[in-house]
């Protein structure tokens, strides 16, 4: 079991592998954590916060690289993450500057697999939803609409639920268990 010491961003939202999310970065110890990170010292580790919880997040996060980054009206830094890899969250420690470290392990990725039959409905709805939401569609340079675990794992990323009923579907073997529930889902709102 190779583990690997990780810098850790706990936040309220999901990010998991192939998605983007930007994220807004302020004071000093978090501007020198994301340095740390671009300077090579540390991989980065993106997972759903626990209020009051040690570690800070769910034990299931994701691996990602800072792929862009500029500085916004309030001179805070906006960071666009993209997920490259799950990992379970075995540890962590707060450093002194209290950003936190934790020590992680490499999980199976789920595997593509094609959109077929009525899932394609999901595939389709999540193509609306980027269109009305087009500052999500601009992270993306490609959407992979055909990829079934693609389309679960953005589904899974914008969807507003409990963080605890997140963590269900996302710690399943594969995206079928997201798919059901998104397709049930959107079949409950046509038609309202």
């Amino acid at each position: 079991m190779l583990t690997q010491e990780m810098a850790l961003i706990a936040r309220d939202d999901l990010l998991l592998p192939g998605g983007r999310i930007e994220i807004r970065v302020a004071g000093p110890s978090a501007l020198s954590l994301i340095a740390e990170v671009l300077k090579g010292h540390f991989s980065l580790a993106f997972a759903m916060s626990r209020i009051n919880e040690t570690p800070p997040c769910y034990p299931l996060a994701t691996q990602c690289e800072i792929i862009d980054f500029n500085q916004l009206d309030d001179d805070s830094l906006g960071v666009v993450l993209e997920g490259i890899q799950r990992v379970k969250v075995l540890s962590a420690a707060k450093r002194a500057d209290g950003n936190w470290i934790a020590r992680t392990l490499a999980c199976s990725n789920w595997q593509e697999e094609p959109i077929q039959g009525e899932f394609e409905l999901i595939s389709a709805a999540l193509q609306q939803f980027y269109d009305v939401n087009p500052a999500l569609f601009e992270l993306y340079g490609d959407l992979h609409l055909e990829d079934a675990t693609w389309v679960s794992q953005r589904w899974l990323e914008v969807l507003p639920l409990y963080n605890r009923d997140k963590q269900v579907l996302v710690n399943q073997p594969d995206c079928h268990k997201t798919m059901n529930f998104v397709l049930e889902l959107i079949k409950s709102h046509v038609g309202h």
